[in-house]
């Protein structure tokens, strides 16, 4: 008897098609990516995001021989360009990199807002994280975050503090419910800004990032309190940390990460949480992002969907426990 295929020739070869589509079809990473990325930073260009997303994105351009394109849509405090990848396919060539502020904060701080950081997006990985800087004038005798409660008690009429961005204002919010000082908030557009009133002495104190203020920190125009990191900052060893000074509770790392629309298939997500994770420990990498005064921080899309969720409780606590509304 024959042990021949009684297929047609031309049926064969379809069978073969099929399975070849079928095997692509269970497997969408494979033939990922099939067109050029883009990357939607949602702050503008020239800014640590912008920068950090480029770096990255030439990195994933080599890596997967695809054009990766950093697009930069702005406005609404993050949100403009947020939503614009919250809307957009789920096939991972639009990804956003994104600060903490516009995952976090922005649903805490905002009544109405056009994304759900929860169920609009799937975590990617982490890029960088970073410690918040308290700072104060330096003309004021302030060296020390005890120090500054003291001084405060006898100057009532001096109790402001400046900050920029629903981060900045929720920890000092934090720190005013924890010290029990009377402290007015006074909002910035930015953190340069912020930077400018406390050196100019139109705010006694502020928190801030470290990229805006390291130059007047390097003049003696403002004086660094405490860092907001479990631990000493390496950029700042001699710096304590304000769980050192007093408050066990005010540890905040502030974070860039990569995300991706909700339904982007999870073999995707995987491979390219895999290749920024890659990507960030490269030492020419490294390099550019300690540059900035912030630590290379990689992580899973498990990992960072349960900061994403523990941030939004602990901070919507605290929004609440300080009497902040959110605005329409």
């Amino acid at each position: 008897m024959s042990t021949r295929s009684s297929l047609h020739p031309a049926t064969f070869i379809l069978a073969i098609l099929f399975a070849i589509t079928a095997q692509a079809q269970g497997d969408p990473a494979k033939s990922y990516p099939s067109k050029p990325i883009r990357i939607i930073v949602a702050f503008a260009a020239g800014g640590g995001t912008d920068i950090i997303a480029r770096v990255v994105g030439q990195k994933l351009s080599e890596a997967f021989g695809q054009p990766v394109l950093v697009e930069n849509r702005v406005g609404a405090g993050g949100i403009i360009g947020t939503e614009f990848v919250a809307k957009s396919a789920p096939d991972g060539h639009t990804l956003l990199m994104s600060p903490s502020t516009a995952i976090i904060i922005n649903p805490i701080m905002f009544a109405k807002l056009p994304y759900s950081s929860t169920a609009d997006f799937v975590p990617i990985s982490t890029v960088v994280s970073f410690p918040l800087l308290m700072v104060v004038n330096a003309s004021e005798p302030i060296r020390s975050v005890p120090e500054l409660i003291e001084y405060l008690k006898t100057r009532p009429n001096k109790a402001n503090f400046a900050g920029s961005a629903g981060i900045f204002q929720l920890a000092l919010e934090l720190f005013k419910l924890r010290s029990g000082l009377p402290m007015e908030y006074i909002p910035y557009k930015g953190t340069n800004e912020t930077a400018n009133a406390v050196m100019a002495g139109d705010a006694l104190m502020g928190i801030v990032d470290a990229p805006p203020v390291t130059a007047a920190l390097k003049s003696g125009k403002v004086r660094l309190l405490a860092v907001t990191s479990a631990k000493r900052s390496s950029f700042f060893p001699d710096a304590p940390t304000l769980v050192e000074s007093g408050f066990p509770d005010m540890e905040i790392q502030g974070w860039m990460a990569f995300l991706s629309p909700a339904g982007t298939p999870s073999p995707i997500t995987r491979k390219l949480q895999e290749e920024i994770n890659r990507i960030v420990k490269l030492p020419e990498v490294r390099e550019r992002i300690l540059s900035f005064q912030v630590e290379p921080s990689a992580n899973t899309s498990e990992e960072l969907s349960r900061m994403i969720s523990s941030d939004i409780s602990r901070w919507t606590a605290i929004a609440k426990a300080a009497n902040i509304k959110p605005s329409n």
